[in-house]
């Protein structure tokens, strides 16, 4: 497996648009989250040993925070038609198996990965009521095979503060993963 880190989009960055289909067929839009406090965007697939290593402490997590207001999305941008267990047939059973309670999306054009900066999966982005980032990178230290218990406590701590009307800290450690699989052709400058 190879270990790749997000990219750390600029903290203030305006959530970019994406309008994308569930794996059922229904379409999601960033507008639909329009009066969420809180908005968290979830780059990730089905077959990166670092998203199953976390998925169900992501599902646990997604849970408690839905309860409270905010508004959990994930985006699977790998190349389907070379990466067969990501393909929207296998995004279903996935939503299934793991008890996901949010919109888990086709990113087939790569777009929306490439207007985020994502880079890995899984990558994380939580923006504030008005969807200004306000925090991206891991959702806590473990990873596979260390060891680490996965609490999600970077991910809780950054939706916590802005669900308290507080300051996220800066200190931010970036998200490690898979790299995205980039159709050919499509993999962007700011990756490599």
């Amino acid at each position: 497996m190879v270990k790749t880190a997000s990219t750390m989009l600029p903290l203030g960055t305006q959530a970019p648009e994406f309008s994308l289909p569930e794996a059922e067929g229904k379409t999601v839009s960033l507008g639909d989250f329009a009066d969420a406090p809180a908005l968290l965007v979830v780059f990730m697939c089905n077959h990166c040993p670092y998203v199953k290593h976390v998925a169900d402490g992501l599902a646990k997590l997604a849970r408690e925070y839905q309860s409270r207001g905010v508004a959990v999305v994930g985006i699977n941008s790998n190349d389907a038609a070379t990466y067969l267990d990501d393909a929207p047939d296998k995004m279903a059973e996935e939503v299934k198996r793991r008890g996901y309670t949010f919109p888990y999306l086709c990113d087939e054009t790569q777009q929306v990965a490439v207007a985020y900066r994502a880079a890995c999966t899984p990558d994380f982005f939580v923006f504030d009521g008005r969807r200004r980032l306000v925090y991206r990178g891991q959702m806590d230290d473990s990873r596979p095979e260390s060891g680490i218990a996965v609490t999600g406590k970077d991910l809780r701590a950054a939706l916590d503060a802005v669900l308290a009307g507080r300051p996220v800290a800066e200190d931010q450690k970036a998200s490690l993963g898979c790299n995205i699989k980039w159709k050919a052709g499509n993999e962007p400058e700011y990756f490599g």
